[in-house]
């Protein structure tokens, strides 16, 4: 069911010249953004955008040709800044895939910017449970980090199944750091990710590493 994506208010009015030369596509993506991390998806509707932005609704339509679109183009910056982007940092850094791992792990912690980022994927995870295109893009960006995670474990000789597996164990201590929103103090914190490090880099097979 897609009933997000219906917004009675989509008809066309207003359409003056008003607020085009001020705000650009990017200003609504992030309004919309906002409005998704503090209330939900039902929320990111036209005219509550407008009135938060002081224009009229008929601006929105020099960049955007309704809602849908609006959101579709909010689905692909966040798929773009939340994964591509960090994926082409880190392939362009040309750091050893041990330090990469120890990047990821710490990702999390990067501060405002993580805790900010990480508001925005919960609210667009939520949304993607009640809606298919937003379901889409939620399991392709799933799919890319695993495939890019793995791949780094691949590359320091892991199996293919093994680096999968530490590739999965990873990304969800990942998500869970990110959507607890730094949980508990700097020293726990500290010791989370030293753990995880060694959970995930730990070579001898598991039933000997559990004894």
């Amino acid at each position: 069911m897609n009933a997000a994506r219906v917004d009675e208010h989509d008809a066309v009015e207003d359409f003056t010249t008003q607020g085009k030369s001020q705000l650009t596509p990017e200003d609504w993506i992030a309004a919309a953004a906002e409005l998704l991390v503090d209330k939900s998806i039902d929320s990111v509707r036209i005219d509550v955008l407008a009135r938060g932005m002081k224009v009229t609704r008929g601006s929105f339509y020099w960049h955007f040709k309704d809602r849908n679109d609006l959101l579709e183009r909010l689905l692909k910056r966040w798929r773009s800044e939340a994964t591509a982007q960090v994926i082409h940092r880190f392939e362009k850094s040309g750091a050893r895939p041990h330090d990469l791992i120890r990047e990821l792990v710490s990702l999390p912690f990067r501060g405002r910017a993580a805790l900010h980022s990480a508001s925005i994927e919960l609210g667009i995870r939520a949304w993607a449970r009640r809606d298919a295109m937003a379901r889409q893009v939620v399991d392709d960006v799933d799919a890319q980090r695993l495939s890019y995670i793995a791949q780094c474990f691949s590359a320091l000789g892991f199996g293919i199944s093994d680096a999968r597996h530490r590739a999965f164990m990873l990304y969800g201590y990942m998500l869970t750091e990110s959507l607890l929103g730094a949980h508990g103090t700097e020293r726990q914190q500290l010791e989370r990710r030293e753990f995880t490090e060694r959970v995930v880099m730990d070579r001898r097979p598991w039933n000997e590493a559990s004894r």
